[in-house]
């Protein structure tokens, strides 16, 4: 007869996040490996930029390098040193064919002895304009397979809508490192045990909360159209003739998209970012695929997030997510707007 744990005692029962991916691949026959290999690559990838994020004041990689990404953004010199460590693991992974990272002006073509059949599309360091802070950072990432394995990639393998995204993730660091990640089965979310050095499963299946949040950049407010201020209207104030108790929305936001939407993933609302600056490929698609694997809604006001296509590898849109009930509510908005000016 076993005796109880006591109460405290450590787990020992754990799910990492390599035999959690294993786990799923044995459920699909057409599985080869090559996922879960590229997978377990950005989870490496993803431990190693946590320690030099945590360790940044010490190595002395806070602050800006002087020059401008093609975002026409000052760089950091973590986003340097991030997205370095994330080309060479994917590189090294063997499984990649194609990488886009915010960081580079043009895509990255793997060379013939390393390619694969995967294409990632990433931003190695989102929100790293609140590095000298603290406050959460993260890696956003999308994964699409090429269209004809045996061709020569192109962009044509990821100027794609989202739906055709096989992957997508983030890793936030942050008080911990979590990574958050769904292949199609769901949004699972794995900590980071920094004593075993292994992502341990932490957030199975997760759902969309219920809370009525919202999270904007009010500062832009001067920017917003009548659809985003009119909603805004009604979730911080009652209606015209409105009698009784009002209970206005909850206003958070971060300003680092990737702690924006976790949060939004874990207690609900809505995530808004009006005027075209997110980009489609590795910030609006991957967010998108969680968001709805997770029980939400993404959207650009006027039409499906996933189902748009970018024309461009740094597309740009606007965006809405968060559960479907207030996305739902701002996609009414934009179609009265646009019925008052047909």
């Amino acid at each position: 007869m076993s005796a109880e744990k006591p109460a405290g005692e450590l787990k020992t029962d754990v799910v990492t996040l390599t035999n959690h991916i294993l786990t799923q691949q044995q459920s699909l026959k057409s599985a080869t490996g090559d996922l879960t290999i590229l997978l377990s690559s950005i989870a490496s990838a993803c431990k190693w930029i946590s320690n030099v994020v945590r360790k940044a004041e010490l190595l002395k990689v806070i602050g800006v390098t002087g020059g401008t990404n093609v975002q026409q953004e000052n760089v950091q010199k973590l986003d340097v040193l991030s997205n370095e460590i994330m080309c060479n693991m994917l590189k090294g992974s063997g499984k990649t064919a194609i990488l886009v990272s915010e960081e580079n002006e043009e895509a990255l073509f793997v060379d013939d002895e390393q390619r694969g059949h995967y294409c990632v599309v990433f931003d190695p360091l989102d929100g790293s304009s609140n590095i000298d802070c603290g406050v959460s950072i993260g890696t956003i990432f999308g994964i699409y397979h090429v269209k004809n394995v045996f061709g020569k990639p192109s962009l044509a393998d990821v100027l794609r809508p989202g739906t055709e995204m096989v992957a997508a993730g983030y890793c936030m660091y942050g008080s911990s490192t979590v990574l958050v990640m769904t292949s199609g089965q769901g949004v699972n979310g794995y900590t980071l045990d920094p004593n075993m050095g292994e992502f341990l499963l932490t957030h199975a299946n997760l759902k969309l909360g219920k809370k009525r949040i919202y999270s904007v950049n009010e500062g832009n407010a001067h920017t917003f159209d009548d659809a985003v201020k009119g909603y805004l209207e009604s979730v911080k104030f009652p209606p015209p003739g409105h009698t009784g108790k009002f209970t206005p929305y909850s206003a958070r936001y971060v300003g680092s998209m990737v702690a924006d939407v976790h949060r939004t993933i874990l207690y609900g609302g809505i995530f808004m970012y009006p005027g075209g600056k997110l980009r489609i490929l590795y910030e609006c698609f991957p967010m998108s695929l969680l968001i709805e694997q997770a029980g939400g809604k993404s959207s650009n006001g006027r039409k499906r997030m996933l189902d748009v296509v970018p024309d461009k590898i740094h597309s740009r849109s606007g965006i809405f997510l968060g559960t479907a009930e207030e996305v739902d509510a701002i996609e009414e908005r934009y179609r009265q707007l646009d019925a008052k000016s047909a």
